[in-house]
């Protein structure tokens, strides 16, 4: 008695948890497939359907999902929105969002904000300071594996490598992104994540109570349905997020 959650109770958790990336993933796809439903000419669809594979999602949810967004299944009326803004500290930070409902979103979106110690400015107010990149991330726990990783990623055509706490980052255009991601795994390196990101030219380093102000106000939007993503420009106490 009163050792923790029940079984029940972390598999409930779990299940909300599984549930909420599902539904990022079918919005991802279906906005995705707007611009056509076959993945082998439309590189977004594919990205998505790829993260769908690899969270278990079934073909038939992803199926679904295409024929939504390509209109085969009747219209959808989700929008892409991009708001920037600053977290505590003045981290700068660009948020993703697909809504049916603007005016609920940017409403949850500039609470989670002024509740964290932060604010929403205006578009472009903070997007200069970050650039769309193809980053996958690899784990190399010796300097010799960091070469070969090295070696291989220069090979594929990646732009850039760096090495940072027993990982390397390979980052790329993002037009090469599939090509580069196809030629690392035949060398025999499978990325811990890989995504088309907005990567900060610049981290600011935070620690203590903004640190974590910072991390609450990341579970905070992780939790918004209508969040996709997030990026932010913040150097975290060991992490290299």
């Amino acid at each position: 008695m009163g050792r923790g959650p029940s079984i029940e109770g972390r598999k409930n958790a779990e299940d909300a948890r599984r549930g909420k990336i599902f539904t990022k993933l079918i919005r991802e796809i279906t906005i995705a497939a707007r611009n056509g439903g076959d993945p082998a000419t439309n590189a977004r669809l594919r990205m998505g359907i790829d993260k769908a594979l690899s969270s278990n999602m079934t073909k038939d949810t992803i199926e679904r999902a295409i024929k939504r967004g390509s209109g085969a299944d009747g219209a959808d009326n989700m929008e892409e929105l991009r708001y920037e803004g600053y977290g505590p500290g003045g981290v700068a930070l660009i948020i993703d969002a697909m809504t049916d409902n603007s005016v609920r979103t940017v409403a949850d979106v500039r609470h989670a904000l002024t509740k964290h110690g932060g604010n929403l400015g205006t578009s472009g107010s903070v997007a200069f300071q970050f650039s769309r990149v193809g980053e996958l991330v690899f784990a190399t726990a010796t300097p010799e594996l960091e070469e070969k990783v090295l070696e291989a990623a220069l090979e594929a055509g990646a732009d850039d490598v760096v090495n940072d706490a027993g990982q390397t980052t390979v980052l790329c255009a993002p037009e090469n992104f599939e090509s580069v991601k196809a030629a690392m795994s035949a060398a025999g390196f499978e990325p811990v994540s890989d995504a088309v990101v907005m990567r900060p030219a610049n981290r600011v380093a935070v620690s203590g109570e903004v640190a974590e102000t910072l991390s609450d106000l990341f579970e905070w939007l992780e939790e918004l349905d209508d969040v996709q993503e997030y990026y932010h420009n913040a150097a975290l106490p060991d992490s290299s997020s």
